[in-house]
C-alpha cells in the first residue's frame, strides 16, 4: 500500500515540480548583460552604473512591460578585451546563447567590440555600446541597416566628434597661451596610445593642428600600459613643444603626467587621458599631476542639466570616486530602455529599434539623440555639440580636479563653442565651471619680459 502511495504522488510531484519552475510562473525579468573589461577602471564603471541603475529602477517597482512589471536583472561578463579578442567573443556569446539576456550593454576596445557586435547581429540582440569610439561601429549601420539595426552607441560620441570636442579645447589653451605669454608660433607635441581607435584621430591632428595657426611637433605612439616615457618626454622638449596633446586611455596616462611634472616639461597637457579623470589620479601621481587638463565627462560641482549632480552624487557615495564616462551605462539602463520598453510595452527588439531611433532623452551627461548620415540612412551614432552631447574638459588644480570647459557663445543662427567664458552665464552655460590655469614653470619659461 505504501508503494503504490509512493508512485501515487509522484506525478503530482513532478506536476508541483514542473509549476514552480516554469517561466511563465517563475518571477519575470529583464535580463541586461554587462560586458567589459572588469579589471580594469572602464569596466568597474560599467557595472558600478549598472548596479545603480539597476537598483533604482527596480526600487521603483521595475520597468511597466504592458501590463505587468519586470524588475532589472544585470549579468556581468568580463570581457577580458584588453588581452584578448577571442576572450571577448566568447564572453558576448556566453551572455546570449548561456544567460538568454535581452539587452547587452558595455564594450570597450574597438576591435573586441567589433567581434562582439557581429555575434549580437547573429542573434539579433541589441547591444549598446559603452566606450568604444570608432565610427566603423555605426557606419555598419548605414551600410547594411537590416543586419546591424540591433547595435546604438550609447557613449561616448565617436572619435571623429571626440577630437572635434579635442580641438575646440586645445584651441582655447591656445589662446590663453598666446595672450598671456610671448610665443610667436606654438608647437604641439602629439602623444597617443598605440589601439585602433586613436587612428582617425592622430590623422586629424596631424591636418588640422597646422589649420589652427600652429606646428606639429611630432607624433609619439607608446603602449597603453607603458610605464616609462621619459624617452618620449625627453624627445618632446627637445623639439620645443609648448603643449602635448593626449590621446590615452589606458593606465600610461599615470607615467606620463608623473614623469612629465617631475621633469617640469614647459607644455601643457590637454587631450584625452582618462586615467586623470579619476580622483585617484593625484595620489598616483604623487602631485606631479598638477594643471594637467584632460577630457571626460564629470567634476564634482559641475552640472550639465537637474540629472548630473544626484547621479554625481550618489555615484561618488557609494563607490567614493568620480564616475567616468563608461559609468554612463547608467543612462541607458535607468532612462533610455525603460521609456521606450514602457512607451512599446514590449522587449521587441523590431518595436524598440524605430523607438529609439528618434527618440531625445535628458541624461546626466546631457541630451542624448541619434543622427542619420548625409545620405539620410541610420546610424544609431549619437549626436554632438552644444545642446547634446559635448564631453566636459577638466584640470587638476592644486589637488582638485574641476571643470573648466566648454563654454558656449551664439553665431546665429546656432551656438558654437567658444574660446573664452562669456562674460555672463547664458542659457547653454555649464554651471560650475572654473577658469583654467597655465602651470607656473610653463608661465615663468615663456612669460612676457
Amino acid at each position: 500500500m505504501q508503494r503504490v502511495l509512493r508512485f501515487g504522488l509522484l506525478p503530482t510531484f513532478l506536476l508541483i515540480l514542473f509549476w514552480w519552475c516554469s517561466p511563465v510562473m517563475a518571477e519575470e525579468t529583464i535580463k541586461i548583460g554587462i560586458i567589459g573589461p572588469m579589471q580594469f577602471a572602464q569596466g568597474k564603471a560599467m557595472w558600478n552604473g549598472a548596479v545603480m541603475a539597476a537598483e533604482e529602477v527596480n526600487a521603483n517597482g521595475g520597468v511597466k512591460v504592458g501590463n505587468k512589471k519586470m524588475k532589472i536583472e544585470i549579468i556581468k561578463a568580463d570581457s577580458n578585451e584588453f588581452i584578448s579578442i577571442p576572450a571577448a567573443a566568447n564572453a558576448m556569446e556566453g551572455l546570449i546563447l548561456r544567460d538568454k539576456v535581452n539587452f547587452v550593454a558595455g564594450g570597450f576596445r574597438t576591435e573586441a567590440v567589433l567581434a562582439m557586435q557581429d555575434i549580437a547581429m547573429d542573434n539579433k540582440t541589441m547591444f549598446i555600446g559603452i566606450g568604444a569610439a570608432h565610427p566603423e561601429l555605426c557606419a555598419r549601420v548605414a551600410n547594411d541597416y537590416n543586419r546591424y539595426k540591433y547595435w546604438f552607441r550609447g557613449a561616448p560620441p565617436n572619435s571623429n566628434y571626440l577630437i572635434k570636442a579635442l580641438f575646440a579645447q586645445l584651441r582655447s589653451v591656445a589662446a590663453m597661451m598666446k595672450k598671456q605669454l610671448d610665443i610667436d608660433r606654438l608647437r604641439v607635441a602629439i602623444v597617443a596610445e598605440k589601439a585602433m581607435w586613436v587612428d582617425p584621430m592622430i590623422k586629424q591632428a596631424e591636418t588640422f593642428i597646422p589649420k589652427m595657426g600652429m606646428e606639429v611637433a611630432g607624433t609619439w605612439r607608446i603602449s597603453p600600459g607603458a610605464r616609462d616615457v621619459s624617452a618620449e618626454l625627453a624627445a618632446i622638449q627637445r623639439e620645443g613643444a609648448h603643449i602635448i596633446f593626449t590621446v590615452i586611455s589606458g593606465p600610461a596616462g599615470i607615467p606620463l603626467a608623473k614623469q612629465a611634472g617631475e621633469l617640469q616639461i614647459p607644455a601643457v597637457q590637454v587631450g584625452i587621458n582618462v586615467e586623470a579623470g579619476k580622483e585617484s589620479f593625484w595620489e598616483a601621481t604623487q602631485g606631479m599631476g598638477n594643471y594637467v587638463m584632460a577630457t571626460g565627462s564629470y567634476a564634482r560641482g559641475v552640472a550639465y542639466n537637474e540629472l548630473t549632480e544626484p547621479f554625481v552624487t550618489n555615484y561618488i557615495q557609494r563607490y567614493g570616486e568620480l564616475p567616468i564616462y563608461t559609468a554612463d551605462i547608467y543612462a541607458f539602463i535607468k532612462i533610455t530602455l525603460p521609456m521606450a520598453i514602457e512607451e512599446t510595452g514590449s522587449l521587441n527588439p523590431e518595436k524598440l529599434i524605430p523607438l529609439m531611433e528618434q527618440g531625445v532623452t535628458k541624461v546626466p551627461a546631457g541630451t542624448t539623440a541619434f543622427e542619420k548620415d548625409e545620405q539620410g540612412r541610420q546610424l544609431h551614432e549619437l549626436k554632438w555639440g552644444p545642446g547634446y552631447i559635448t564631453f566636459l574638459g577638466t584640470q587638476w588644480q592644486d589637488g582638485k580636479m574641476v571643470g573648466v570647459w566648454p563654454h558656449f557663445k551664439w553665431m546665429s543662427p546656432y551656438w558654437e563653442f567658444s574660446v573664452e567664458p562669456p562674460d555672463k552665464p547664458n542659457e547653454m552655460s555649464i554651471k560650475g565651471l572654473k577658469p583654467m590655469l597655465l602651470p607656473p614653470w610653463v608661465v615663468s619659461a615663456y612669460k612676457k619680459k
